[in-house]
């Protein structure tokens, strides 16, 4: 399930769930789309943000939060084994060792190898304060901590993969960073608002894949979360000439497309922007600590 036969392009394989206040049946549900994943072939699923659970409120969703060590985590742990993929669970809410002090969480990109070893954990760096006047309300910021690093991008048998999370996408610094240091695919699990959604998601998305020239993979929340909660769904894949090759229908489910990394070299070469890029004039995008890519 890694990747294949020799010469078949890796597949990956993207989650669209409504997750719920109630954990048990979110991980149900989860883990069904991972081992129909697995049946298919795909060598990396990737689920949204709230893959875990979406509260009604604050207090509800810091009540329900746990440790990357805790049950819920171990249970995807052996999920990733007894499938032999790789998971990208694209916003865990995370009791991290600061929980005591400061009863706030993490909003955590966790990424789990095919032996079920966490891998890289992302905390998101851009919180979602909003407030649309009459249609949208959200300040994140009011019980999660920010993240303080973007990590460099994870080799993976689908290429190279550069973690983010939902508000991110509309920081193109942040993709270019990890698009220097050698990304190949931008993910982005979300769960975006229905107004926010409909106006910029998919805008949102292939921007950052052709500026980057990156394959782009978006799982999403879709539907009533809860009486005050709707998302909007649409998980796709973009490749890096900026179409959509996959994309979800309304409703939990998957999508699937292969990743075509001697594509993604050809569209590079051909339009080597990277190399066009005058940091002289406006500076150069990256993040500390983060290699370049050779």
């Amino acid at each position: 399930a890694m990747a294949g036969p020799p010469g078949l392009k890796p597949l990956v394989a993207v989650g669209q769930v409504t997750s719920t206040p109630d954990k048990e049946l979110n991980f149900a549900a989860c883990a069904g789309l991972v081992r129909e994943a697995a049946g298919r072939g795909a060598a990396v699923v990737f689920l949204p943000e709230g893959f875990d659970y979406i509260g009604r409120d604050a207090a509800q969703t810091l009540s329900l939060a746990e440790g990357l060590d805790g049950d819920l985590m171990g249970r995807y742990a052996d999920l990733a084994r007894d499938c032999g993929v790789w998971l990208s669970l694209g916003g865990f809410h995370e009791r991290g060792r600061d929980w005591p002090s400061t009863q706030r969480i993490y909003n955590c990109h966790a990424l789990l190898d095919p032996a079920g070893r966490l891998v890289a954990a992302y905390r998101k760096t851009h919180l979602c304060d909003v407030e649309l006047e009459g249609r949208v309300t959200m300040k994140e910021s009011s019980f999660t901590n920010p993240g303080t690093e973007i990590l460099a991008p994870v080799s993976t048998p689908a290429g190279k993969l550069g973690l983010s999370i939902c508000y991110d996408l509309r920081f193109p610094e942040i993709s270019l960073a990890l698009r220097r240091a050698g990304a190949e695919i931008l993910t982005y699990p979300s769960a975006f608002t229905v107004p926010t959604g409909s106006a910029h998601w998919e805008v949102l998305l292939r921007a950052r894949a052709i500026e980057s020239q990156c394959y782009v993979v978006a799982a999403a929340q879709s539907g009533k979360n809860h009486e005050s909660r709707t998302s909007y769904g649409h998980s796709l894949v973009v490749d890096p000439w900026g179409a959509v090759v996959a994309q979800c229908r309304e409703g939990p489910g998957l999508c699937y497309a292969e990743i075509d990394l001697d594509y993604l070299r050809r569209v590079r070469r051909e339009m080597p922007v990277q190399g066009h890029r005058r940091p002289d004039l406006y500076g150069t995008v990256e993040a500390a600590g983060l290699a370049l890519a050779p």
